[in-house]
């Protein structure tokens, strides 16, 4: 009798043992170089982590575009990308959604002694643009100065290139400003550089006045179903991570060998626009304020950007259960 009550009460306290230990693993896709690293490490730095609901398979992948192939074949679960890309996606019947990361915005760089000290000035110069023809920001500018009635497209000598190589030619002078993503200007202004405007500026300008982060995590309806709770937890932590990187001196420093700078301006400039890009507000306000973006990058690519349909797709943005 005893033994059996010993057998009982050990195989209860390994069902239990069991139990503690089965969490959800949440497979990320991460671009080594990005702030989502940063957060990611710091959450798991945290004590409390190992109390969870989940846990990381950190996947690093190369480019932005890497990332969404493995989003899209299913070798990661979740990544951050846009929410235009997303809202192109389900027009063509995928379930991908979207949830809020950062408002952080790049911006318009230039030397510190140039001569361009706004955007008036940026005809017959030549323009270091990272991304393509269909960067978001490079929309934006060319929607700004026509309200100048500026036609940059036209007025400018575009250089299209990746965002360490467009530094490096605004620093040897064969360009004359850059738009570049933000923490590679932010490496520009704590060499002396000057930021003439950023995204969120653009926006303003253009008669967005609502901050609408426009990079988020990007995952499948179809498993965050599947996955409530810890997808849940995920992003309490995540906010929790990142506000301990904004607010706490020791988490900060953790993480400092993940900016790959020793250049303590540029620390601590990354931080400021890391913290800056914080979202603390996301209702229908905001997600209203996407929709007129939506329409105006609709119009501004000629549907290249965000597909034929006329509105963002039905779903687009992910919800807290």
């Amino acid at each position: 009798m005893k033994l059996t009550a010993f057998v009982f009460g050990l195989g209860l306290l390994l069902s239990g043992a069991c139990l503690a230990v089965e969490k959800t693993t949440l497979r990320i896709g991460v671009q080594v170089t990005g702030t989502v690293a940063w957060e990611l490490a710091a959450m798991q730095a945290d004590p409390a982590f190992a109390a969870h609901s989940f846990q990381l398979e950190i996947h690093p992948v190369a480019t932005a575009e890497a990332g969404k192939v493995a989003l899209q074949s299913g070798a990661v679960d979740m990544m951050v990308s846009d929410w235009i890309w997303v809202s192109k996606l389900r027009a063509t019947g995928a379930d991908f959604t979207f949830y809020p990361y950062s408002t952080a915005a790049g911006g318009l760089v230039v030397p510190e002694k140039s001569t361009i000290q706004s955007i008036k000035d940026l005809p017959k110069k030549r323009l270091g643009i990272a991304g393509g023809e269909l960067d978001k920001n490079w929309l934006f500018l060319q929607a700004l100065a026509a309200k100048e009635n500026i036609k940059l497209n036209a007025s400018v000598e575009k250089v299209f290139a990746a965002p360490p190589l467009i530094n490096e030619q605004l620093k040897q002078g064969r360009v004359d400003a850059v738009l570049t993503y933000w923490h590679f200007a932010v490496s520009l202004e704590s060499e002396g550089y000057r930021q003439i405007i950023d995204g969120k500026a653009m926006l303003k300008g253009l008669g967005i006045e609502e901050q609408v982060p426009m990079i988020g995590y990007v995952f499948k309806d179809s498993w965050a179903n599947g996955h409530k709770q810890a997808l849940s937890d995920f992003f309490k932590a995540s906010k929790q991570a990142r506000d301990g990187l904004c607010t706490l001196e020791p988490a900060w420093q953790k993480i400092i060998p993940l900016l790959k700078t020793d250049n303590v301006a540029t620390q601590g400039k990354l931080r400021q626009r890391y913290c800056e890009g914080n979202v603390t507000q996301w209702g229908d306000k905001e997600q209203q304020a996407a929709g007129r973006i939506y329409s105006l990058l609709r119009t501004l690519s000629n549907n290249q950007l965000t597909g034929d349909a006329d509105s963002l797709a039905p779903g687009t943005f992910w919800s807290l259960p």
